[in-house]
């Protein structure tokens, strides 16, 4: 009965665990949290699709060349959107999850998931 116990207490507290919402952090902090897994809400200023790759950048916290953040979406995943992102999400506040890594001196965090993106409420 003790052995149950225990196993029961340590499952529950890893399901806890699994299903925290990470820190929320502005966007004009992003820089400042590199290989962390954060969540940020902040605005969509402004998205490109490049149709060549099938890559698509939003640009959160600001105009381009000065977001605060930019979330890639590479072609594979952009398919999991009902909408382009670069439409669906401009000009709108949204919250994001993901570990925010350096892509050539500039804070950016791959969306590999619809779920990861959404409109704020």
């Amino acid at each position: 009965m003790k052995k149950l116990l225990v196993s029961l207490l340590i499952i529950t507290a890893g399901f806890k665990a699994f299903g925290q919402t990470p820190p929320t952090i502005a966007a004009k902090d992003a820089a400042k949290h590199l290989n962390e897994k954060v969540r940020i809400c902040d605005k969509v200023y402004g998205g490109k699709y490049f149709s060549n790759s099938g890559l698509t950048l939003l640009d959160v916290g600001g105009n381009h060349p000065n977001e605060a953040l930019t979330l890639v979406i590479k072609a594979d995943d952009r398919k999991k959107f009902k909408t382009a992102p670069e439409e669906m999400f401009k000009g709108k506040a949204v919250c994001v999850i993901g570990t925010i890594i350096d892509y050539k001196g500039k804070p950016e965090i791959e969306i590999t998931d619809a779920e990861q993106l959404k409109e704020a409420m």
